[in-house]
């Protein structure tokens, strides 16, 4: 029986050793682990990658949107608005800044937040909006510019799972706004430990950004501000420094893998993500809808197959979120209907293709075996 893991670390590092271990010997031999010109080479490699100005490293994907949201100004009592559809750093970094996140429904074919529904939850409080370029798809960020412009709000991008996306044929980090990424080792571009960064064109919030990531400190031992230890540090600087020149090459084969899966799925009861053209997305995760979730991921796993659900409680009936009085079930009904249908299957560059052909196998031998219906049909309009 083929295995197929969920992620495959070690067939990514196999291809990377020798440049991998000189480049990790290297920050060892010459003990600068914290900052210093590793860090500053890969956060001007990440800038010219994105297209932005400036990269900010720090410590992790979450860390970098409560910075963001605190360089941007963003204080207790201010609302801002998110998908609730998403990892839960998403809303916690607001939380954490002092802000209050705001969950908005997405939209059912992108899954991302439905730029309408954000639209009628803006109130006199609201002050930001958090669109997220979920599973590895950019968002239309248009329309979101627009309603940011039309009512004065400060958009800060979550781009965790988005690294090389493209929107409109722009690098998803190259708009010049606040955008936060994660370099969490499972990601596209994933470090070997935690780490993250902000990318923006703003040197005023490159300023705040620098100062909040050391302490609140311009200079040692100055403390402007209350700040975060939150530092990029060097030995992860050199593996992403490592790994982002094949960044493209690997983005490309998560899309090849994605396009032939979605065309064995096609006219399935099993519904593959949307596919748009282009760079548009770069398949962090390959996400399908099935009624019987749980049933295919126990069957899948029988095959030795691992498979994520991403994500299983939608943000606003976490019990973190109904505890400070988040909306209750009923209340976001696309996200509420996907966390009961969604199903990642395995995706990154090192699959081969019998791990393909075995996957695509195996799924049809469901099908075939369950007959699972249809996934249930949604909309963006609430009962």
């Amino acid at each position: 029986m083929t295995k197929i893991p969920f992620v495959d670390l070690k067939a990514q590092y196999g291809s990377l050793r020798v440049e991998m271990n000189t480049a990790v010997l290297n920050v060892l031999e010459t003990a600068y682990f914290v900052g210093g010109p590793v860090l500053e080479r890969f956060e001007q490699e990440f800038a010219a990658f994105v297209g932005a100005k400036y990269c900010i490293g720090v410590a992790n994907g979450t860390d970098a949107i409560t910075l963001a949201a605190r360089a941007a100004g963003l204080k207790r009592g201010d609302e801002v608005l998110v998908p609730a559809n998403s990892f839960f750093a998403t809303a916690e970094a607001i939380s954490n800044a002092g802000a209050t996140p705001v969950f908005v429904d997405v939209d059912p074919v992108t899954f991302h937040l439905d730029v309408e529904l954000a639209a009628k939850s803006i109130t006199d409080r609201t002050k930001a909006i958090v669109p997220v370029h979920l599973y590895g798809r950019a968002v239309e960020m248009r329309p979101f510019k627009a309603l940011a412009e039309q009512h004065n709000l400060i958009i800060i991008e979550d781009c965790a799972q988005a690294h090389g996306a493209l929107s409109h044929g722009q690098t998803v980090g190259s708009s010049g706004r606040l955008t936060c990424f994660s370099f969490y080792p499972g990601k596209n571009l994933g470090a070997y430990g935690d780490g993250g960064a902000v990318t923006t064109s703003d040197p005023e919030l490159v300023k705040r950004l620098r100062i909040l990531r050391e302490h609140g400190s311009p200079v040692k031992y100055q403390h402007n501000v209350v700040g975060w230890n939150s530092r990029l540090d060097a030995l992860q600087a050199a593996v992403l420094s490592v790994k982002l020149p094949h960044l493209h090459q690997w983005n490309a084969a998560r899309r090849d893998h994605a396009r032939r899966l979605a065309v064995a799925l096609e006219g399935s009861p099993i519904i593959p993500p949307a596919i748009p053209k282009g760079d548009e997305h770069v398949f962090h995760l390959f996400v399908v809808r099935c009624s019987q979730r749980d049933e295919l991921k126990h069957y899948l796993e029988e095959k030795g197959i691992q498979t994520g659900i991403h994500y299983p409680v939608p943000l606003h009936l976490t019990e973190a979120y109904q505890a400070l009085g988040a909306p209750g079930r009923g209340s976001m009904p696309v996200t509420e209907t996907l966390a009961g249908e969604i199903l990642s299957l395995p995706m990154y560059a090192e699959l081969s293709d019998e791990q393909i052909a075995y996957l695509i196998s195996s799924v049809h031998e469901f099908i075939h075996t369950h007959k699972p219906a249809e996934a249930i049909a949604i909309s963006t309009t609430a009962a």
